[in-house]
This record gives structure tokens, sequence and C-alpha cells, in this order.
């Protein structure tokens, strides 16, 4: 059985390994975790034929760096706008190419994105827990955090140069300057000059950022009247507005009940290019109705299901 065996020279804050995530649980107060940005995940893994339960390491703008001292393996780098190179030379930050022993990628932030996507053909070995090997980064449960002096540990790893390339980087992969958002559900708690101020100002994100979520500043969104909901199940995209009046919106770590109100819900097509803005970069968001948010959604997956399909056949 051949495997690969790389060593962390560096790991970034927030730089885990992840699978598409953990489902079924939110029932019981366990979040999906999984990728911040899920088509990055699925096209990194379709580049190189994996299934769609494969893991991949998750790095953010700190970067990572992996020495290859045992094997070799094939590696898709997918997601953002960051800078790649192996043993000091550029190397398509969405591509494909292949790592020997002695071999050392480092992963380093560019001019634009978030998070981007390691995966490799073979299968990381990483801790599971109820299913996944999704990191979740409030409990440290399954997957793992990677720091320096770790071995990461590719089980039938293989080198595939049929399928080292340059990747396309789709339109729909960058990061949205403009959200669509679904009004709710607790919209009521805020005046209509509040609600208007949400559609028609601009908010930054601040550095108040992690996988569990991030804090807006711009104008302030207070809540009006006495609040008479109870603690409720909370979605991936809610913006949730605290008494101090900035939006929070959640992302993939995000707890799984909460009783703040929700002024409104991130589209789930748009969730990806948000999770790709940086701290301290602008975002505009305009209103869309429940209708025109599922038929936006089903478009985006129609043609991302394509996509992946032709990545994985080529």
């Amino acid at each position: 059985m051949s495997r690969a065996v790389l060593l962390v020279e560096h790991a970034g804050p927030l730089t885990t390994v992840q699978d598409r995530g953990r489902f079924g649980y939110l029932r019981y107060g366990v979040t999906e975790a999984g990728p911040m940005d899920r088509q990055a995940f699925a096209i990194a893994q379709a580049a190189l034929g994996n299934p769609d339960d494969a893991a991949a390491i998750e790095t953010t703008i700190g970067g990572v760096a992996l020495r290859c001292i045992e094997g070799e393996v094939t590696v898709a780098s997918v997601g953002g706008g960051f800078h790649c190179f192996l043993d000091g030379k550029p190397v398509g930050a969405w591509g494909v190419f292949s790592l020997r022993e002695g071999s050392l990628l480092s992963v380093r932030p560019g001019y634009w994105g978030s998070w981007t996507y390691l995966a490799f053909a073979g299968d990381i070995i990483a801790p599971a827990w109820l299913g996944s090997r999704a990191t979740n980064v409030l409990s440290d449960f399954g997957g793992q955090r990677l720091a320096p002096g770790q071995h990461v540990e590719i089980r039938d790893a293989e080198r595939r140069p049929d399928r080292e390339r340059d990747l396309a980087l789709p339109v729909t992969s960058r990061p949205r300057q403009e959200v669509r958002v679904v009004l709710g559900p607790q919209d009521r708690f805020f005046a209509p000059e509040t609600i208007r101020r949400l559609l028609t100002e601009s908010f930054i994100l601040s550095n108040e950022y992690d996988r569990m979520g991030v804090r807006l500043k711009g104008p302030k969104l207070p809540i009006v009247g006495a609040l008479d909901m109870p603690s409720e199940a909370i979605p991936r995209g809610s913006m949730q507005v605290p008494g101090h009046g900035d939006p929070i919106v959640l992302l993939a770590d995000h707890q799984t009940t909460g009783g703040y109100p929700k002024i409104a819900v991130l589209a789930s097509v748009d969730q990806d290019g948000f999770a790709q803005l940086r701290s301290r970069d602008s975002v505009a968001f305009r209103a869309v109705s429940a209708e025109q948010a599922v038929s936006a959604a089903r478009t985006r997956h129609s043609a991302l299901q394509q996509y992946l399909a032709s990545l994985r056949q080529s």
C-alpha cells in the first residue's frame, strides 16, 4: 500500500483538516463544520477524481508549508487568490501538481480571498467523529488542526501526471461585494429605516472573523421593542444582531441555536463568495425573495455539477 507523509513546517491559525461536513446532528447541538468555501472544496476534489467525502487541508491567510518526507502524491490547490510555491518556484494557485520526496509546498496569501484548499490523490488519515473528519474548531473534535512539527499521512497516495494542469477560476469563486439576502425571520424587531440602512449602505468586515462568523462594522441596526422570541435553530448564513447593533454573519462553525433576532439570512448561492471576503473588505446587501434565492441556488448547483463532472472526466 503506497503512502505519502508530509511534515508541517508552518501552519497559520485555522489550518485544519475538513471534509464535506457533519450532517444530521444540528438537533443535538453539533454544527456541520466542513469547508468555509464549499464550491472551492468540491472543485479541488473533482480535479483529482476523488470521492465527494474525501478530506482536504483548509488554510486561511496565515498560510501553510508542507514538506514531503516520504513517497509522492498529486495535489490540487483551489480557492481564493493565493500564491503557491513548489520548491520556491511559483505553481498555479488553481492547479494540480505533484510532490516528490523532499518537495516543499508553500501556500501564502495573495491579493484576495480568505480560504484555500489542498486536496490529495489519496486519503488523508485523520480522526473521525460522528462519521466525519471535519474539524470543529470550537471543540477540536474530528479531523485535526495542523501545527508545525506534525505529520500528515496520505493513505493510498498516487502520483497522477494525467491530472496535472492549471484550472480555470470560475467567476463565481471570487468574493462577493454585493450579497443577496432573504429578510427575516425576525425582521419585525427592526424599524423600516433600519431595514433600509441594511439594504442601501455598505458594511466592513471586522477583524473579529473566524470559522464561526464575522462581525460587520457600519450603520448600527438597533433592535426595537421587547424581545419575545425563544432560542431557536440557526442556519448557516444567518445575520443575527445583538444589543450593540453590529450584525454578525454566522458561518461554518456557527452555534446551532440562539436568541438574538436575525434580521436576514444570506442566500446560500452567495455564502461561499461572502466567506472569501477578508477583514476590512466592504460588502453591501440586496434583498431577494425566498423563491428567488431557491431558484438561484438551483441554477448554480446545476452549473457546478456540470463543471465538476467535466473535471472528473478530464
